[in-house]
């Protein structure tokens, strides 16, 4: 007896719930997705096209009185083909990469990062700004305190460059996780960037 080999169907239905085709205005009213669709051609006819599908959702729910999800207009928009690409969002200032270098002495490289903790019976949280050198593992700074800004990080930073006396700041290294405190906009009007 021979078995008949079949290749399984390939399978064009989408999987989960089916597509109403349908939307409601908020009365209740049923209008069909064609209709929707004419609604965001004449959104987009005017005005010079600023919009993206979130924005267009907000339009129609306004303008239309339509009960309409923002998923759906996006599938709309794609079906229509006036989706807009998608915007990169540059950073607005750059990362820098730490690079191997080899640390022979004191006041060459050191690591910044922050630390929290709960206080108990306080539902408050106490924040540790640390500062550590990598060649003698010695805590050069610090700040404890009930915040932590960018302006503590960098009061903190001063404080451990008088302690240890440093003169030339441009042969230390400063390595931190790139958190918000040592990013903000405190650190870059202070700290020359190479």
């Amino acid at each position: 007896m021979k078995e008949a080999i079949t290749e399984p169907k390939s399978r064009k239905t989408r999987a989960g719930r089916p597509i109403s085709g349908y939307a409601y205005t908020y009365s209740g009213q049923k209008i069909p997705d064609e209709q929707v669709k004419e609604f965001i051609m004449e959104e987009i006819s005017g005005d010079g096209y600023p919009y993206g599908y979130k924005k267009l959702t907000a339009c129609l729910q306004e303008d239309h009185k339509l009960n309409i999800n923002h998923k759906k207009v996006y599938r709309l928009c794609k079906e229509l083909d006036v989706l807009l690409p998608q915007r990169k969002i540059v950073p607005k200032h750059p990362r820098k990469l730490a690079k191997k270098t080899k640390v022979t002495g004191s006041n060459q490289l050191w690591q910044m990062d922050l630390k929290y903790g709960y206080i108990a019976g306080t539902d408050r949280f106490f924040f540790v700004i640390s500062i550590i050198d990598v060649y003698d593992r010695c805590i050069v700074g610090y700040h404890i305190g009930l915040r932590a800004l960018g302006l503590d990080a960098l009061r903190t930073l001063k404080q451990a460059i008088m302690a240890r006396g440093v003169l030339d700041t441009d042969e230390l290294i400063l390595r931190t996780d790139n958190g918000p405190q040592f990013t903000s906009n405190h650190q870059y009007l202070v700290l020359p960037l190479p």
